[in-house]
């Protein structure tokens, strides 16, 4: 799942940055207002963790906006404003949750998954093909009950293939998609090559069902049975 963080300190930026990858989220940093703002306008997040006090547009000021425009991404305040009318002000101005600064990484998480459970309900939080079933909120994968340990790139490419199934994904969709590059002087191709391998071992070894189908010279395919 997507997450914009609206952060202009960047420490604070850079650590939940790597935090919240370690946990399989997709993080887009935006370090000003206005950046914030046109990310959050443009492109589409599950989730949108908002400062307040941000250089070149206010906090609340991106907020108001964006509920104007009918963007229903859930919002989490973080901030250091820790007044009770702050709250209120946030909260009344589109906020779906406040979190004050300093906060315990653990807490964030345990709200972002409390929000991500309720302020998507146009979108699937479970991913199910045959015995595979992701678990996007909670970020966990399992076949036929039993857990598969997935690094956050694999979960990434799995999630990708399933929201494909049955349909053939090439490794220049996997480049623009997961990789999130265009244009590259150095093809991706064995590396991308080694993830599917990886996730083949884990998703398909031990089952006699195999999942992940590679389509020579023309990308992958997830789905049931040989295609």
């Amino acid at each position: 799942m997507r997450i914009l963080l609206v952060e202009d300190e960047a420490k604070i930026a850079k650590a939940l940055e790597k935090g919240l990858r370690e946990e399989h989220y997709d993080v887009v940093i935006a370090k000003t207002g206005e950046e914030g703002f046109f990310l959050a306008g443009t492109e589409v997040f599950d989730l949108v963790i908002l400062d307040l006090m941000l250089p070149g547009r206010d906090g609340l000021e991106i907020l108001k906006a964006l509920r104007k425009q009918e963007k229903q991404a859930p919002v989490l305040i973080l901030t250091a404003r820790d007044t009770v009318e702050d709250r209120v002000l946030g909260l009344d101005s589109g906020a779906d949750d406040y979190l004050v600064k300093p906060f315990a990484f653990p807490e964030l998480l345990a709200r972002i998954r409390a929000l991500l459970r309720r302020g998507r309900l146009d979108q699937a939080l479970r991913l199910r093909v045959q015995d595979l079933e992701l678990d996007l909120v909670a970020r966990k994968a399992a076949r036929g009950g039993n857990p598969l340990e997935l690094t956050a790139r694999e979960f990434e490419l799995l999630e990708y293939l399933m929201r494909h199934q049955g349909q053939v994904v090439s490794r220049e969709m996997i480049v623009r998609e997961i990789w999130k590059e265009d244009n590259r002087a150095t093809p991706l191709d064995n590396l991308i090559d080694v993830y599917i391998a990886r996730l083949r071992k884990k998703v398909d070894q031990e089952f006699q069902v195999k999942l992940i189908h590679t389509l020579r010279g023309v990308g992958f395919i997830l789905g049931e049975g040989s295609p």
